[in-house]
């Protein structure tokens, strides 16, 4: 059994490093066949390759793939998230502009109308809304 007196703090300090280069490699393979596997551009017969070149020759496959394709990816990666965010927008904007304050107002009412609210509770519901 290893104890912790018996694992020198240089084979722990080899441990980790080695642990986060293996995680690092798992990382960049993963954006690798990610960037592969979302592009438009290259065809099917094109993604298997660079697929089997990416399993079978691991370390030059990634760093041939990063070369040839390294500033494509950025530019992918930019375009992707500019896309997102006005999808965002556009629905963060359509989802607001639903709900002005003539549909507050307009709950109000109806709630005044009801016998929900007093006229008070209504004003006070109507300045809410408009300010």
């Amino acid at each position: 059994m290893i104890l912790a007196a018996d694992y020198p703090f240089l084979g722990i300090l080899g441990s980790m490093l080695v642990f986060f280069f293996w995680v690092m490699w798992f990382w960049t393979l993963i954006v690798v066949l990610t960037d592969v596997f979302g592009r438009q551009d290259l065809s099917g017969w094109s993604k298997a390759g660079w697929t089997a070149f990416t399993i079978f020759l691991p370390l030059l496959g990634v760093l041939v793939y990063l070369i040839v394709h390294g500033h494509d990816m950025a530019e992918r990666r930019e375009t992707g998230v500019r896309q997102q965010r006005q999808v965002l927008d556009d629905h963060i904007r359509q989802v607001a502009s639903a709900d002005g304050p003539a549909t507050e107002i307009a709950s109000a009412k109806q709630l005044l109308d009801t016998g929900a609210i007093d006229e008070a509770e209504f004003q006070q519901l109507k300045r809410r809304a408009l300010a």
